[in-house]
């Protein structure tokens, strides 16, 4: 039997931002050769890591500001910056960032309980499965699960953030499917300044959602890639990919 196809909110994102990019990224081989390391993505990488091992409460070794700071410098990704200064002025802000985030949780500890970091979670939805990483999940004392994304390259969030962020949708359809149950939110933390906000989908919404992710990752799947014809969009002039699309005849950047 066939494996099922999977789907992850930065597929489904990609797709959405531009079919030839997902078609690069995802379908056609000849994309990789072209994919070019992102020091943001580094940058991200890093953070997210140090902050996993800081709430694994089977983490013992990550439970103080040196302590974060100190695997901050040994799990450090240096791909993509473009010389060393850019990646030391990078690792400098990482450490500040670190600090104050730690510091603050450490002055306030979390009531809440953390059930998983950098959990993987699957939900078979017919026609493929959709599949999400969540950076952490919480238990709160009245029973409710919490899903928390860190954004390291933003400084304010507001609650309508959340409430429309793609991923955070899907995270809160995995977890109702792993918590059936249990109310389920989703909060986001700025983790350069420390603010956050906390949404979370009504059961009609979260039904809707469902099916909207069902339609969309049909269209997904059933896309004639192979015939698919670049069209210019805002983000061309950034993408890794523009090189190939322009080797098609009818494509031409304004």
């Amino acid at each position: 039997m066939p494996k099922k196809p999977t789907l992850s909110p930065s597929k489904i994102s990609t797709y959405l931002a531009c079919p030839v990019k997902y078609k690069w990224t995802y379908v056609d081989d000849r994309g990789k050769w072209y994919l070019r390391s992102k020091s943001y993505y580094s940058f991200g990488t890093t953070l997210h890591a140090v902050l996993q091992r800081f709430h694994d409460q089977g983490d013992t070794g990550v439970t103080t500001t040196e302590q974060a700071l100190a695997a901050l410098e040994e799990s450090w990704i240096d791909a993509g910056y473009s010389s060393q200064d850019e990646m030391m002025q990078a690792l400098s802000e990482g450490k500040a960032i670190v600090e104050k985030y730690v510091d603050a949780v450490v002055a306030q500890p979390v009531t809440a309980k953390t059930l998983w970091v950098e959990k993987n979670l699957r939900l078979d939805l017919g026609p493929f499965v959709l599949i999400g990483r969540l950076d952490r999940v919480d238990e709160h004392d009245d029973g409710a699960i919490e899903v928390v994304d860190y954004k390291s390259g933003r400084q304010d969030v507001r609650t309508e953030d959340v409430a429309t962020d793609l991923a955070m949708c899907c995270y809160q359809i995995l977890l109702r499917d792993q918590f059936p149950d249990r109310p389920v939110r989703a909060r986001i933390i700025a983790i350069r300044s420390g603010a956050s906000a906390t949404a979370s989908l009504s059961d009609s919404e979260a039904e809707d959602f469902r099916r909207d992710i069902l339609f969309l990752g049909q269209e997904i799947l059933d896309r004639d890639y192979a015939n698919l014809a670049p069209r210019p969009k805002d983000l061309c002039p950034e993408c890794d990919f523009l090189p190939l699309c322009q080797k098609h005849p009818e494509f031409e950047l304004a």
